[in-house]
């Protein structure tokens, strides 16, 4: 059978110390890969503010799973489940990726977005051929007529 790909997007509590953030983290990788998921990549985005207060609390750990797993297996209900039951866990979000959603996290692996972007340099002209002084054309002097004031009325 077909191998489904899968997000997973957890936000753990702030108060975690880092070795109890590592001790979830290790939790969830185990539990994916024990029930026949291929845990493809996993992302620590570390400690990010969020946009609204969960919990009295507005900082979370961020952590991102990606992995594979036959489409018949139970393995997001058990990992949901699990997210359910963490206390350290504020929020989850899982989902199936589709194929432009596999290409994207490809390319975001490979790091092709957020690249410092390489400004080419101008060319550099030669030393030994100095630059060729530009003249300025001939300004005409305007001439000035003097008017009568009888003549301006």
């Amino acid at each position: 059978m077909e191998k489904t790909n899968y997000e997973s997007v957890v936000v753990l509590t702030p108060v975690l110390s880092e070795k109890m953030l590592q001790e979830a983290v290790s939790d969830f990788e185990k539990l994916i890969t024990e029930n026949g998921g291929e845990l493809i990549h996993k992302e620590n985005w570390g400690l990010t503010k969020m946009a609204y207060p969960i919990q009295k609390k507005t900082t979370g750990f961020y952590q991102i799973y990606e992995f594979a797993a036959e489409a018949d297996t139970e393995i997001v209900d058990k990992l949901e489940l699990a997210f359910r039951r963490d206390e350290q866990v504020l929020r989850y979000l899982t989902i199936k990726l589709d194929k432009h959603a596999l290409k994207y996290n490809e390319r975001r692996r490979n790091g092709e977005f957020n690249k410092p972007k390489v400004k080419e340099a101008p060319a550099v002209a030669d030393k030994e051929a100095p630059a060729a002084p530009v003249k300025a054309a001939p300004v005409a002097e305007a001439q000035v007529e003097k008017v009568s004031n009888e003549e301006a009325e």
